[in-house]
């Protein structure tokens, strides 16, 4: 990471999964104080799922004015619309169909069906289209400025589905198809580090001892396409909410903040 990210470390994945849908309710609420509105890209992933869980069950969640945000997704599988491993079915069933979302506000990526039936480089094309159709002028680019983009880390360092060594790594599109990924299934569609880099915030969570070594490398000089996760830098705060297990490869000095 070209900077260093804020760290926030707790005991345990349900302590983090509480702790990162409460930071995202404040968040979610005073960006809709200031503006009117909100915007969050999502992804896919045991604890980020997790921490939707949370927030559906948090008794805060109604302050968020759930019609006023904008949803989008990080990454998704490119399969059916109906299979249980797509990040906005997971997404929907945790939180997305228990809150009162306005229809035309939530963007999920294509699906390997329809119109976009075995050419995920064209759904790819059409998400791209639409993030820049939302985009306006004080966006100063061709993505919206989300608000919050939440991202887990992958045991090999990819976020989203970039992953270390690959093409969407080099690329300068906001939206990529992903042939042949390390982790089935092997096509899928992403959005790459511009598009991630036009967040106000980046929040990188992770669990789990397995994540440790990723972790430590993303902030101690690893480059993006070694370690996607060094890559995914927001505009204004980058930050890395873990767990006590996630965060045994950090270096001394970025452990300065309290645990809880």
């Amino acid at each position: 990471m070209s900077r260093s990210p804020e760290v926030v470390v707790h005991a345990s994945p349900d302590l983090l999964a509480d702790a990162v849908a409460a930071r995202l309710i404040t968040k979610l609420v005073d960006a809709q104080s200031a503006r009117g509105w909100a915007s969050l890209a999502l992804t896919g992933g045991g604890i980020c799922i997790a921490v939707l869980g949370a927030l559906r069950n948090s008794p805060a969640r109604d302050a968020v004015q759930w019609d006023r945000v904008d949803v989008w997704w990080g990454d998704e599988r490119f399969i059916a619309a109906d299979d249980p491993e797509r990040n906005d079915l997971q997404a929907r069933e945790a939180l997305l169909d228990h809150v009162l979302l306005a229809p035309d506000r939530v963007h999920p990526m294509p699906a390997d069906e329809g119109r976009f039936a075995g050419e995920p480089e064209d759904g790819a094309e059409w998400y791209a289209d639409q993030l820049a159709a939302s985009a306006r002028p004080e966006d100063h680019g061709s993505v919206p400025r989300f608000d919050v983009c939440m991202l887990g880390i992958g045991e090999d360092g990819h976020v989203a589905s970039i992953f270390p060594g690959a093409p969407a790594a080099y690329e300068t599109r906001s939206v990529v198809a992903v042939h042949g990924s390390p982790k089935p299934p092997p096509v899928r569609i992403s959005l790459t580090f511009s598009a991630i880099g036009s967040a106000s915030e980046v929040w990188l969570v992770a669990a789990g001892a397995g994540k440790a070594a990723a972790v430590g490398l993303a902030v101690s000089g690893a480059g993006p396409v070694q370690i996607p996760a060094a890559g995914a830098i927001g505009r204004v705060r980058t930050m890395l909410l873990l767990d006590r297990a996630a965060a045994t490869g950090l270096p001394a000095e970025l452990l300065r903040l309290p645990t809880a």
